[in-house]
């Protein structure tokens, strides 16, 4: 990775910025093939930076808050526990060799975040995290289900073995609940791939204005992180509190929260230019 940064070119708006209109040509020649018509950013902005009183203006604060919530919602819609459960489901659906689990999630993850590069400019990024976030809840709903239908009533047991959600010796019906299982995670992934796994990065590159880009990706970033390790320390105690099919679908919850985010606060941002897009922020 490093030995291929040395062949990469600065961005053609931060060449821009610094009046080198002759190597943003050059560099828009390197990444897109052609060059293309740019306008050269009003004075002083490369001078601007980022304070926090820019916060007050909408332009700067509705793309900080989406951001946020993109990488907050990726985080809470359960991605990480499926992947947790992923080999164990395995085993409960009687497959020889579990340990292709994670074979399989990835091979799904990979070729449906191919689908989705692929036609993310035809059908667009609101319409994708939408989708996305449908096909989640549905499938977070079954997922919660199966340990549901599994686990029967409450334990008296205050711990909740999360490597053996159903009995050791399972009968017939509780295989085919597990195809049940491995059915809604492999949708789940699927969906996650379409959607709200690759769209959230995308969008933190696009939505936000250029002098505060660098600040505003670092905070989205480190958002998502923090609530990677949240989730993450906490979900063994949200299992304990709320059983693992609660767990599952307050997760299918959360999902249901994202879509609506996603149709009432998301701009659709394909075929726009950054300032097309800034400008509906400032409700111009």
């Amino acid at each position: 990775m490093l030995l291929l940064m040395c062949c990469m070119p600065e961005t053609p708006r931060f060449l821009l910025t610094q009046h080198k209109r002759q190597e943003a040509m050059a560099a828009a020649q390197f990444l897109w093939g052609s060059e293309q018509v740019w306008e050269e950013p009003p004075v002083g902005v490369e001078h601007q930076g980022f304070h926090l009183a820019q916060l007050r203006h909408p332009g700067i604060y509705k793309p900080f808050i989406i951001g946020i919530s993109l990488m907050v919602f990726q985080q809470l819609s359960g991605i990480n526990a499926v992947m947790f459960y992923a080999e164990s489901i395995f085993e409960e659906a009687k497959f020889k060799d579990s340990s292709l689990a994670s074979v399989i999630v990835g091979t799904i993850q990979v070729l449906f975040t191919a689908v989705a590069a692929i036609i993310m400019d035809r059908a667009g990024r609101r319409l994708l995290l939408a989708s996305s976030g449908v096909v989640m809840v549905f499938s977070a709903s079954a997922f919660g289900a199966y340990f549901r239908l599994t686990q029967g009533g409450p334990s008296n047991s205050s711990h909740v073995d999360l490597l053996a959600p159903v009995s050791m010796e399972p009968t017939n019906a509780s295989v085919e609940l597990a195809w049940l299982a491995v059915g809604s995670m492999c949708l789940f992934t699927a969906g996650f791939a379409m959607g709200w796994g690759p769209i959230p990065w995308l969008l933190m590159s696009e939505i936000f204005p250029l002098h505060v880009k660098g600040v505003a990706t670092g905070v989205c970033v480190l958002s998502n992180w923090l609530m990677a390790f949240l989730v993450t320390k906490e979900f063994s105690s949200l299992m304990e509190v709320l059983r693992p099919y609660g767990a599952f679908w307050l997760a299918s919850a959360f999902c249901i929260v994202s879509v609506l985010f996603t149709l009432f606060c998301i701009p659709e941002t394909k075929g726009k230019t950054l300032e097309q897009i800034t400008a509906h922020f400032e409700g111009q």
